[in-house]
This record gives C-alpha cells, sequence and structure tokens, in this order.
C-alpha cells in the first residue's frame, strides 16, 4: 500500500528535497479526493479465460464510412442530442452480438480528440471524441468487458491547452515542454537520444516570447502536432496522475503506457529507461495498489531488447505487472518463413523465469506494425534480412528509426497477420486457414496473456488501397469495418470471413477450457522435431501437450510413448 513516506522518498530522488515534499503534499490530497470517487471490484489479475480484443473506436460503424459525417439526417440527429450512431455504441454492440462470453477485455485505442496519428496527438484527456460517443460508452463497456486504455504519457498535441497556453506566454506552463532558444540547442548531445523517427528531434514554434525549439520526439517531415511533456516539471506529474485517477473513475482497469521508456528526458543520455523513469512507475505502481488494487499497468516499450522491455517489471516487481512481448510476432514469422522453430524453441526455452506477479502480453498484430528490434540480439543480420524480404513480397511495408549512431534502420513492419503469414492466392484457402490458426495457437499456448486486433478476427489482408492513398504504411493495417456487412458475413458460416471468425472462436474457447493454460502455469519446451514447435503446460493431471507444424510438410512425434501425427501447417492441443 501506499505510505506518504514511500512517495516521498520518490518524490525527492526526482525533484529534490523541497519540490519533493510539495508535491508529495499536493499529491496525498489528490489520492485522498479520488478514493471517495473510484469503486474498485476485487478479482484476481489473469488467469487462463483472459483474452483481449485491441481495437479502435471506430473500428466497428454502423453505416458505410463513405457516407459517416455527410449524411444530413445524422448530422441533424447530433446537433438535437439524438445520436444513436456513436462508433463506442457500435463496438460495444459488435461485442455483445459476437464475442459475448468468448472474449473477455478489450482494448480500446486512444478515444480521446486528437489532431494526428489515428488518436495518439490527444488534444483533450477529459474528453470522448464526440464522434466516438460519451464516457457514459466508456463506463458501459467497462461494466461488461476488462477495460484496456492508453496513457498517452510522453506527449500532447499542440492543440491541447497546456500547448495553446506555452505559445501564449502564460507563465504557468513555461515549463510543461522541453524547449531551446536557437543558438542553445546542444545538437550533438541530441544525437545520443534514441528515437524511433529519421527527423529532427526538435520543432520550432512561434510563441509570443520568440522562437523556441521545442523537443518533438515523434516528429513527422518538416512538422509535427506532438510535443513532448516535461517530467522534470512535478506539475506534469500530477497532471498525468489526475489523467489516470479519472479513468479508474471511469471504469478503466488497464492501462498501456504509451512510449512509456522516454518519458524522462536527460541531456547527454540516450533519454531511454533511465532511473527516474522506473521512479515514475514504482509511484504509478503504488498509487494505483491504493486507488484500485485490481488496476494493472501494461508497458509498452518498442525500441528495447527484451531484457529492457522486461525491466519494467522493477527489480522487486514493483513497476508493471505485464509486458508487451514484441519478440513472439517476428519469431513465429521466422518459424513459418524456414520452416523451422529452431529460434521460437530456444528463446522459449531460455526465457527469463517471470515471477507469478508479472506476465506478457502475447501480441502478433496490433495497430502500430510488427516490431523487429527485440528480435534483432535473437537472429543473425542475414536472418532478420530474409523476414524483411519475405513480409515485402507479402505486400508488406516498412517504417524507420534513427540509432545515436545516425544510422537508419527498420522500425516496424506494416503487414495484416493473414497476409505476413501467407502469399496472396499462393495456396488453397483451407491450407492458409491452418496456417493462420495454427500462428494464433502458439501465441495462446505459451505463458502470457493473448491478444487478438480486429482485423484478424476476419483474416483480413493488406489494405493497399488505404496505404496508397494516404502514403501512411500503418494503414495497410487500420480498416474500419461496416457493422451491418460484418454480421451479414458472420451469418452465412460459408463466408470467407465466417469461416476464419469462427474457426479462431473455436480455438479461443477451447483454450478457455483448460487450467494449464493459465498465463503463468509451468511450461516446459520441448525438442521433438525442428518443424514443431512443442510446449508441455501445466503439472499433474492438468498437463497440455501443444505441438504446432511450422512446415507444409506432414510430421510425425512421439511424446512419452504417444505418437502423433501432424498435418501441413496443423496443430494438436491434447491432455497429456
Amino acid at each position: 500500500m501506499v505510505t506518504y513516506l514511500s512517495m516521498l522518498e520518490k518524490l525527492i530522488f526526482l525533484y529534490g528535497e523541497e519540490k519533493g515534499k510539495e508535491t508529495a503534499n499536493k499529491l496525498e490530497k489528490i489520492i485522498n479526493e479520488a478514493k471517495v470517487k473510484i469503486d474498485c471490484e476485487d478479482r484476481l489479475f489473469w488467469d487462463e479465460k483472459d483474452v483481449f480484443l485491441i481495437t479502435y473506436a471506430d473500428s466497428f460503424r454502423d453505416m458505410d464510412s463513405r457516407f459517416r459525417g455527410n449524411d444530413r439526417r445524422s448530422s441533424n440527429n447530433r446537433r438535437n442530442g439524438n445520436d444513436n450512431n456513436g462508433t463506442l455504441k457500435t463496438l460495444s454492440k459488435f461485442l455483445d452480438v459476437h464475442l459475448k462470453n468468448v472474449l473477455n477485455g478489450v482494448h480500446i485505442l486512444p478515444f480521446y480528440p486528437y489532431s494526428s496519428d489515428r488518436g495518439f496527438s490527444i488534444i483533450d484527456y477529459y474528453q470522448v471524441k464526440k464522434e466516438f460517443g460519451t464516457w457514459g460508452d466508456i463506463e458501459e463497456i467497462s461494466k461488461k468487458y476488462r477495460l484496456m486504455a492508453d496513457l498517452v504519457l510522453n506527449h500532447v498535441s499542440i492543440k491541447h491547452d497546456w500547448f495553446q497556453r506555452f505559445l501564449a506566454g502564460d507563465p504557468k506552463y513555461e515549463n510543461y515542454f522541453i524547449w531551446f532558444e536557437e543558438d542553445k540547442i546542444p545538437w550533438d548531445d541530441l544525437k545520443k537520444v534514441i528515437r524511433s523517427r529519421v527527423t529532427p528531434l526538435v520543432t520550432p514554434f512561434e510563441t509570443k516570447k520568440g522562437r523556441r525549439f521545442v523537443w518533438t520526439t515523434y516528429s513527422v517531415g518538416n512538422f509535427t502536432d506532438q510535443v513532448d511533456l516535461n517530467y522534470q516539471n512535478p506539475e506534469v506529474l500530477l497532471e498525468i496522475l489526475k489523467v489516470i485517477l479519472n479513468l479508474l473513475e471511469k471504469g478503466v482497469r488497464i492501462f498501456r503506457l504509451d512510449g512509456v521508456s522516454g518519458i524522462w528526458k536527460q541531456i547527454g543520455t540516450t533519454c531511454r529507461h533511465l532511473p527516474q523513469t522506473h521512479t515514475i512507475l514504482k509511484l504509478f505502481r503504488e498509487i494505483m495498489n491504493e486507488v484500485c488494487p485490481s488496476a494493472f499497468i501494461i508497458t509498452e516499450t518498442t525500441t528495447a531488447s527484451f531484457a529492457e522491455n522486461i525491466s519494467y517489471f522493477g527489480n522487486n516487481q514493483d513497476e508493471a505487472q505485464v509486458v508487451y512481448n514484441f519478440p513472439l510476432a517476428p519469431l513465429i514469422l521466422q518459424a513459418f518463413y524456414s520452416r523451422s522453430s529452431k529460434h521460437l524453441t530456444d528463446w522459449q526455452r531460455n526465457m527469463t523465469q517471470l515471477s507469478p506477479k508479472n506476465s506478457l502480453f502475447n501480441i502478433l498484430d496490433i495497430h502500430d506494425g510488427i516490431n523487429i528490434h527485440a528480435v534483432k540480439s535473437l537472429l543473425s543480420d542475414s536472418e532478420v534480412q530474409s523476414i524483411f524480404k519475405e513480409v515485402g513480397e507479402h505486400g508488406g511495408q516498412f517504417s524507420y528509426r534513427t540509432g545515436p549512431d545516425g544510422q537508419k534502420t527498420v522500425k516496424e513492419m506494416h503487414v495484416t497477420w493473414w497476409s505476413a503469414i501467407n502469399r496472396k492466392d499462393d495456396e488453397p484457402f483451407d491450407l492458409q486457414l491452418r496456417k493462420f490458426l495454427t500462428s494464433r495457437a502458439i501465441a495462446m499456448s505459451i505463458r502470457g496473456i493473448p491478444a487478438i486486433y480486429y482485423l484478424s478476427l476476419f483474416g483480413r489482408e493488406n489494405d493497399i488501397a488505404a496505404c496508397e492513398k494516404t502514403k501512411h504504411g500503418r494503414d495497410i493495417n487500420r480498416t474500419n469495418l461496416s457493422f451491418s456487412e460484418i454480421s451479414e458475413a458472420l451469418s452465412n458460416r460459408q463466408s470467407r470471413d465466417a469461416k476464419v471468425f469462427h474457426s479462431l472462436l473455436d480455438l479461443i474457447n477451447l483454450r478457455k477450457q483448460f487450467k494449464a493454460f493459465h498465463p503463468n502455469a509451468r511450461q516446459e519446451v520441448l525438442s521433438l522435431d525442428e518443424r514443431i514447435f512443442a510446449v508441455l503446460r501445466g503439472e499433474g493431471d492438468e498437463r497440455i501437450l501443444a505441438l504446432h507444424n511450422v512446415s507444409g510438410e506432414k510430421v510425425d512425434v512421439k511424446f512419452e510413448e504417444k505418437n502423433f501425427s501432424l498435418e501441413p501447417y496443423g496443430f494438436i492441443w491434447v491432455e497429456v
């Protein structure tokens, strides 16, 4: 439980004794006021029944997106307060109609008013974007599903009130952002900063007090609308803690900390994984334990090795409870591309043992793309390049980052999971479906909490048209869907969408039957055949042998005097 002295110790480390004490007193008052408003249920963090859907607030729409917003009757209804077409209502309807009692958790990507970056350039943390709906819609979903929301804590939109006041010369907001005068920019030191862009780190803005160059980690081209927050100012930390408490009040119980590894900036360093950043996470964790013990944190650290990634559990398991499992997707792709599970097997066998208090978020596809950085220490350069070549031949796109040495490297591969696993029209649909399901079965059979990106529910292929229209690689994997069209397709069990959807739901329901698939259950990785990824989960009378054939060949294997035959790209889960 959080104590004043524990908070004070951390805040003094961050801000010194005088500011630390002042901030601790303010924070204690904020926490006490919030505890009265937050009604927190008592439940376990996770079990074998937890499977999450990842979706945008507007991924599912009640009408064709080409007409949404242009329909005069809909516009009139919204003005008159009769808007029944908010996309969060449609999302809720999709969940209730098609996924009720199957998936029990949902990660809704940023639903606040925003200016760009599909939600991540936030204008106001305390509002829901009007086209999406209201806080009432968020709370309604949270009553039926475990709700994860993004805490975008590194930056805000230039349209955010804090930055507008900074531009206007308001002294309160003078140090909410990191800025330099043009002749005082420490260019040599800034070259050391690790980031996921190839553009300049600082961007000029005209303010009432003159031209200032503002720190913009996520700048694009010659301009950006995302400006970094300055956590060396304790008022910024208090502002973000208020955002966390407001989300808890609205029913959010899982916080995805977006870009957390770089929130604390220290000139002359890489500005990644600094001690101050870990201290802030410890503070978040303590406060959430006090206000809502069933809530937990998931960290997203893309420009990190696996060791750096799991460092966010904390030395005493006192930071995040869960971290993103970024190596999983590229290693599964490499296994299917090479028809060998060797690297996947070695990685799982040699993985650091996790505490029962911690877990991994097993993702294959998300809104950003497939991150490659985490496997560069696990694969050779030629093996990484082979993945790039294969993804490119499958129609994928790439984005890049610049390292401290100035070298440009691939950051992400933009491709739907179906298209990543399958070459278009290269194999019969039934074989492609089997390959797709087996790849997802791997993610559901190993330790961790599985999650499914909404487009994978239907095995959607690359949206080349969208990508060509926007010239943005990530849009290849961000298609909005019509609720009515999806529902019609799912009602026909012979449709392609229905075959993928119901097969995937069957897989999820099968997983939920076995306690051996608890995220923290015992795991033993086996070497039976290089073409087979084999894992034994559970113990005693509750053991599951999970076999996954990553090759196009029929494979026979033996385990404990029992023989198993796997069809090409097939999998078997069996009690042993």
